[in-house]
């Protein structure tokens, strides 16, 4: 009878140990599934961000140019030299 006892107490325990185990795996599955899927988000970010840094630099050295600068406000914001119609067609 004891050695019953005592092999239904090995038993639950080593069921105990695997379940606490497994929860902790899972849990630590979820959180890393949840961390590479943020990583993934952030790099996307970068990348997009690194692509405008790159776009609004050339922008920049380009505004130093006047005729540049001129072509782009007479397209940007409509402006114009005195006695100079604009016709805006959509």
């Amino acid at each position: 009878m004891a050695a019953k006892t005592s092999k239904y107490i090995w038993f639950s325990i080593t069921v105990a140990i695997l379940v606490y185990t497994a929860v902790l795996t899972v849990r630590n599955l979820a959180t890393m599934i949840s961390l590479n899927h943020r990583i993934g988000l952030l790099e996307e970010q970068r990348d997009m961000y690194q692509a405008r840094i790159t776009e609004d630099s050339t922008m920049l050295e380009r505004l130093n140019y006047d005729e540049f600068l001129e072509q782009y406000a007479r397209e940007r914001f409509h402006m114009q030299r005195e006695n100079e119609y604009i016709y805006i067609v959509e």
